[in-house]
């Protein structure tokens, strides 16, 4: 999605429709139009059906305050997005292993 208010309609929505899919797992930027991935991921956390998602933060940004920010309200990950195109392909590494070890919030394994 390319504004958070989508991303937040997107939650809204699966938790009108008992049929909606909920994604397994979220990339999220924190820099985002309209919403910020804190909003977001606030939403999302409150969400009824799907609060379980897991949610990587990828971002440009490299502040002690917003991993901290992001990891209080449920991040099960963090990136940092790096200059070199080599070491921003370690990020399906980063995924494989979230998805492997099917991280809650609240941290114990799915």
């Amino acid at each position: 999605m390319d504004d958070g208010e989508k991303a937040v309609r997107f939650f809204e929505r699966a938790d009108a429709d008992p049929q909606a899919a909920c994604p397994d797992l979220i990339l999220l930027d924190i820099n985002m139009p309209r919403y910020n991935g804190g909003e977001i991921l606030r939403h999302l956390r409150a969400s009824a059906r799907c609060r379980n998602s897991l949610v990587l933060v990828v971002t440009s940004s490299d502040s002690d305050g917003d991993r901290k920010e992001m990891d209080s309200l449920g991040a099960n990950g963090y990136f940092r997005k790096p200059s070199s195109f080599d070491a921003f392909m370690n990020l399906g590494q980063v995924v494989k292993q979230l998805l492997a070890l099917g991280k809650t919030p609240s941290g114990p394994p799915v």
